[in-house]
Order: C-alpha cells, then sequence, then structure tokens
C-alpha cells in the first residue's frame, strides 16, 4: 500500500494554491497564515507586513477569538522581536521569547503569554516585505528544524501575494498612460512568477507518485488548470490597461510610446520606424501590437538586448511589415525545450495565423534576434 501523502506537504501544497487562485488579497493573506500555524503545529500565528513608517499595513492572526482581537486594539508597532524578523537577518526560534534581549516586554493587558517562537521573513526580490510570527508549540517545548523549512517554504510563495497585493493598491493610484504601461509589465513579472510557482509545485506533485497516485494526479491537474487561467487573465489585463493607445495614437503612436516606456524604465535604446502605414484597423492593430510587444519585451527581458530596432512599414509589397531585430545573446528558435519553456514564440505565431500572415524568427546564440511579421494584402 503506498504511503498516505503528508499532512504538512499537502498543507503546503493548499497554500500555494490558495496564492494561485484569484482571490481577494486578505482572503489569500489569511489563509497563509492558518496554514502556517496548521504547519508549525503553533497555538497563534501572525503574518505581518510593514507600511515603513513603523508600523504594519496588515497584520492578520489566527488562533485568536474575534473577542481577543477586538481588545488588543490597534495594529502593533514594528518593535521588539516583530521588527527583528524584518532586519533581514533570516529566521529565528527559541523555547522562550522572553529571555531574548529584543523581546520589550510591553503587552496590551489581554494579550496572551507567549513563551516558544518561530519567525520567519519573508523576501522578495532581496527585499524583506513581511514575516511569520508563530508562538506556543502546541506539541513540544519549541519549535524545530523542520517547522522552519516549511515555514520558509511557505514564506517563498506568500511573496507572490504580498507582491501581487502592492501592485493591486498602485494600481489604482496610476492614472496615466506611462504609467499603466509600466504597471503591466510588473504585473507581468508578478504573474509569471506564480506560473513559475506553479510549475515548482506541479514538479514536487509528481515526486508523490510513489505516495499516493491519485492525490498527486489531482494536483497536478488543478495546477494545470490555474496555469492556463492565469496566463489567459494575464494577456487579458495587459491588453485592457491599454485600450487608448490605439483608440487615439494608432498604431505607429501606440509603438512610440511602447519604445518609449521600455526604453526609460529598462535603460535600452528602443527605436521606432514607421512608414506609409494603413488604414487603421482595430482588431488587426491590436493583434500586430501585442506580436511587437512580446518580441521587444522579449529581447530586453531574456536576451539582454542593448539596442532594439521596431520597423513598420505599408506600401508597396506586403499591407503591412513589422521588423524587431535586436543585439542580445540569441537563441535556436527550432529549440523544443526552449519552446516548452517559452510560451511567447508560440503565442505570437498563432496571432500571426489568425492574421492571415507569416511569422519568421531568426535567430542564433550570441548574434541577436530578429522577429519579422508580414500580413499580405486582401487576395494575396
Amino acid at each position: 500500500m503506498p504511503e498516505p501523502v503528508s499532512p504538512a506537504l499537502r498543507a503546503v501544497s493548499d497554500a500555494v494554491l490558495a496564492v494561485a487562485a484569484q482571490r481577494s488579497v486578505d482572503e489569500v493573506l489569511q489563509r497563509l497564515v492558518e496554514s502556517a500555524r496548521e504547519l508549525a503545529g503553533a497555538r497563534y500565528a501572525a503574518l505581518g507586513i510593514p507600511d515603513d513608517a513603523g508600523g504594519f499595513r496588515r497584520f492578520l492572526v489566527a488562533g485568536m477569538s474575534d473577542e481577543l482581537i477586538a481588545a488588543l486594539g490597534p495594529l502593533p508597532r514594528t518593535h521588539g522581536m516583530l521588527g527583528a524578523m524584518l532586519d533581514g537577518r533570516g529566521a529565528y526560534l527559541t523555547d522562550d521569547l522572553h529571555a531574548d534581549p529584543r523581546f520589550r516586554g510591553w503587552w496590551p493587558r489581554q494579550h496572551p503569554d507567549m513563551r516558544s517562537f518561530l519567525g520567519v521573513p519573508i523576501v522578495a526580490a532581496d527585499e524583506v516585505i513581511g514575516a511569520f510570527y508563530l508562538t506556543e508549540k502546541e506539541s513540544a517545548a519549541t519549535f524545530d528544524e523542520s517547522d522552519r523549512e516549511l515555514i520558509e517554504l511557505l514564506a517563498a510563495h506568500a511573496a507572490i501575494a504580498i507582491t501581487n497585493a502592492r501592485l493591486n493598491e498602485r494600481s489604482r493610484e496610476l492614472s496615466t498612460l506611462s504609467e499603466r504601461n509600466r504597471l503591466a509589465l510588473e504585473l507581468h513579472d508578478a504573474v509569471s512568477q506564480k506560473l513559475f510557482s506553479l510549475n515548482l509545485v506541479a514538479e514536487s506533485a509528481a515526486t508523490l507518485i510513489d505516495q499516493d497516485v491519485a492525490a498527486a494526479r489531482t494536483q497536478l491537474q488543478r495546477l494545470r488548470a490555474l496555469s492556463r487561467e492565469t496566463l489567459a487573465e494575464l494577456r487579458g489585463l495587459i491588453l485592457n490597461l491599454r485600450p487608448a493607445d490605439l483608440e487615439h495614437d494608432g498604431l505607429a503612436g501606440a509603438l512610440r510610446k511602447e519604445a518609449a516606456m521600455v526604453s526609460r524604465v529598462h535603460g535600452v535604446d528602443v527605436a521606432l520606424r514607421a512608414e506609409a502605414v494603413p488604414e487603421p484597423d482595430a482588431a488587426r492593430d491590436a493583434a500586430v501590437l501585442r506580436i511587437a510587444n512580446e518580441a521587444i519585451h522579449n529581447a530586453v527581458r531574456h536576451a539582454a538586448a542593448g539596442h532594439v530596432s521596431v520597423a513598420l512599414r505599408g506600401g508597396d509589397g506586403p499591407l503591412l511589415t513589422v521588423e524587431v531585430a535586436d543585439d542580445g545573446s540569441g537563441f535556436d528558435p527550432d529549440d523544443p525545450e526552449l519552446r516548452s519553456r517559452h510560451l511567447g514564440l508560440t503565442s505570437m505565431e498563432a496571432r500571426a495565423a489568425e492574421l492571415g500572415g507569416s511569422l519568421r524568427i531568426s535567430s542564433a546564440p550570441g548574434i541577436g534576434t530578429t522577429v519579422r511579421l508580414e500580413l499580405p494584402r486582401d487576395g494575396d
């Protein structure tokens, strides 16, 4: 008989799936706190996100009644052990919180006493953006290294949820077109991290096959479905953030603003040349813009290009030609493994085919990349 899946491993998997699912920020964070409490066998758990002003923007707890939480008053400040977990020195565990010199000894009158303690920072892009706080190990006198490892794994995925929360908050404040474009890039990164995380979990789930085949298969199916949904929603979000580009500026103007924005944000020279652009067509131009943007972003993000040239041409011959060339690292466009990891290549080709056009990708390691989209005239 196969061994049952570890409850701890299942709890981590469920928490990661909660992060990947499209739920409200507070709901996801609350799920993470509850999962941390369950994983470590703690009586109390909290997740704090600092506000960079000596306090916490969010401080969610598990293991306390609503009445007790209300009695504790306002959110705590980032002092004592709460602040110590945000200094970037890593996880910390002790069997007596009171004995640590960083413990200030101040509690609200209604606050329960706490002794055993496990603190784990939450890190994103080398920045501590929050922390898990776990107290009162219920089955032992103190937390141990296995507890620390599990909560550190959970913290890695919590970083994705908190990053998304920051982006969502900023999205409500941004108003100009250039800021919306920059936000689109950041959201692209955030969801890409989420997809990468899901892929890692899928690989981990595969290791469960020897323990519980049915459970492993179910998790993989859920992960695949979530990956497809997230990718589809990301594409729709980026497109919806930019509706005014084409409406007010046309294809050439939209590409010019995109080139300027990428140059400013990434410090890369992106030059556009547009000649004899055909009359606007909303559906066609939206698809062309998405293909060109994907090629530009691939050059900047994956090829480490220093210069990108974009040529948009109409006139004699084809109805429209778009060429994006870079001086980056290059790659083998026929490498099946690379295509399986970079869906952008296949999606660009699919969009070109839907337009009745062709897409050619010329590249090799060390010589840069040229992406050429060609749309024929009706009847050609």
